[in-house]
């Protein structure tokens, strides 16, 4: 996978996967949990900074493509 991942913090990851249709459903302690109608759920650390592996494991788990997710920021 050549796509570099920028770093990005757990707020504006949210942000992204917003426009998809997730809502921050509940937090417990520094982890926010999102809900969609469809999509399975997910967790996102509230993090100044995400480590690109743990980044690549969320856009995984929404079903996008770095591509996509990029697009989408």
């Amino acid at each position: 996978m050549t796509d570099k991942l920028p770093i990005l913090s757990g707020k504006e990851v949210v942000k992204v996967l917003g426009k998809l249709g997730y809502t921050i459903n509940d937090q417990k302690g520094s982890h926010l949990h999102l809900r969609h109608p469809v999509r399975r759920p997910l967790t996102v650390p509230n993090h100044s900074e995400i480590a690109r592996g743990t980044l690549r494991t969320i856009i995984k788990d929404a079903d996008l493509t770095v591509e996509k997710f990029l697009g989408l920021l």
